[in-house]
């Protein structure tokens, strides 16, 4: 491996870039990381809304990943950690809110009746074909709305696969990469002829393991607060973060390292991390990678808004549970909506007064919905959780929170993309790559990915490899996430 001690700078500050920061540092580098917006933390954004601190991005991260609780620990969070305090979903279809099927793997059950009650009987009856039907070769990738609907019908795609993969990607299943976001069903695909039977043996094979402790984990103040506390310790630890300086030039140098500009200010480094979205990173790499720079020019995004509103205890009667998801196919405004004082046991806790709830919309494809002023997102979003839970009051407080370009999307051939990315910043030493254009795009996997580039520039390729081979699946969070 390359030693790497001297100056390596970071470009970008979401959660990648800050945990590629601190995994440099305590590889003994001089760390400078540089953002160009005003704050640090990407997706990750706290806030409040009439008082209550609440999370107005990213809400909850998947915990049986260890990156992502692990960093937390690491950042002295250890004492915030909370699970849900509920993780009992609902799935608004067919004009009543039904309990959240149980028995499938990302939407994809392993029996008809699992999903009894939230489909058709035919749509029931159209799942057990699948023990009968041939085999559907999936080649190098497939659409996974594509497969799930030939093998066992599209309203298990309609109503469950795509609520499920829209509160992670805001994408369309029939488009979205099976291998890319669900690499357990492409691994069942490649070696199963039937669906079920291969959901049932990752069923059983889950049971087998046992896997114990909560799925999903937050941390009391908001998921928000962990780029902050990563923040803090990096520059406890001698690192260097420059907000409002965006990076307008990225190139090598005749001696071997690379010259980092921002306006006119430069830096020489020995190694650079680009934990920047797709876009930037394009523009950054162009002139020393052009064939990098044109793959990621070709990722695309998705845009949503997230509406939180805050209403008063003793007005508000909400159903059990933490929220509900909303197919598409029902035509509805919102996507999901998550209720948040009774999902997070803190937000109760620091405001017995108060209710607080989100809502979530705009999906891929989507722009008209996201054109809408603030007050008309939530005038739809009161509308829908009127008629979802009968909620008639008026909230004492509401924000918007929007985000353009927000989500990177993952289609068909998205990891043949990745690793031609890869192949071309590999002829480029001390160049490395992370984020969530790459290997997943939920928290964990973002810092798996700026542990594997830090590896990568110290001449550690292992765990670029094993990203690229075998990517983050990234899960939903029960709700509205």
């Amino acid at each position: 491996m390359r030693e790497v001690r001297g100056q390596v700078v970071v470009i970008g500050a979401g959660i990648a870039g800050l945990a590629a920061a601190h995994r440099l540092l305590e590889r003994g580098a001089r760390v400078t990381v540089l953002e160009a917006s005003d704050r640090v933390g990407g997706k990750l954004l706290p806030g409040e809304v009439a008082g209550a601190r609440v999370d107005l991005g990213a809400e909850s991260m998947l915990a049986r990943r260890p990156e992502a609780v692990a960093l937390a620990r690491a950042v002295g969070l250890a004492d915030r950690l909370q699970p849900p305090a509920t993780a009992t979903a609902a799935l608004w279809t067919r004009g009543a809110l039904r309990p959240f099927p149980k028995g499938h793997v990302m939407g994809v059950p392993g029996t008809a009746s699992a999903l009894a009650g939230v489909l058709s009987e035919e749509g029931l009856a159209r799942i057990e074909r699948d023990a009968e039907l041939p085999r559907t070769e999936v080649g190098d990738d497939v659409a996974v709305g594509e497969y799930v609907a030939e093998r066992l019908g599209r309203e298990v795609v309609d109503r469950l696969l795509e609520p499920m993969l829209g509160g992670v990607y805001a994408g369309d299943a029939y488009r979205i990469s099976m291998r890319s976001a669900v690499p357990q069903l492409f691994q069942v695909a490649r070696t199963h002829t039937s669906l079920t039977e291969g959901v049932r043996e990752l069923q059983a094979k889950a049971a087998a393991a046992q896997q114990t402790g909560p799925v999903f984990m937050g941390i009391r103040g908001g998921i928000g607060t962990l780029p902050l506390a990563v923040a803090d310790s990096v520059r406890a630890r001698g690192g260097e973060i420059l907000t409002r300086t965006p990076v307008t030039e990225l190139r090598r140098t005749p001696g071997g390292g690379w010259q980092v500009g921002s306006g006119e200010r430069a830096w020489r480094a020995d190694a650079v991390v680009v934990a920047a979205p797709a876009p930037v990173a394009a523009r950054l790499l162009r002139a020393e990678t052009p064939g990098a720079a044109a793959e990621l020019d070709a990722v695309e995004y998705a845009s949503m808004a997230l509406v939180t509103l805050a209403y008063r205890r003793d007005e508000t009667a909400l159903p059990d549970g933490s929220g509900f998801l909303v197919p598409p196919v029902d035509g509805r405004t919102i996507k999901a909506s998550t209720f948040a004082s009774q999902k997070w046991g803190w937000i109760a806790d620091e405001n017995p007064d108060l209710v607080v709830l989100r809502t979530s919309v705009g999906r891929y494809g989507e722009t008209e919905i996201l054109r809408r002023d603030d007050s008309e997102l939530v005038e739809v979003s009161r509308h829908d959780l009127k008629a979802a839970t009968g909620l008639d009051a008026t909230p004492v407080a509401t924000r918007v929170t929007r985000w353009d370009g927000g989500l990177p999307q993952y289609p068909v051939g998205h990891h043949a993309r990745v690793a031609r990315i890869r192949e071309h910043i590999a002829r480029l030493p001390g160049l490395a790559v992370c984020g969530a254009p790459y290997d997943g795009v939920g928290i964990p996997a973002c810092i798996a990915s700026a542990h594997a580039a830090v590896d990568q520039i110290h001449g550690d390729t292992g765990g670029v490899e094993e990203l690229t081979a075998h990517p983050v699946q990234s899960l939903h969070g029960g709700a509205g996430e």
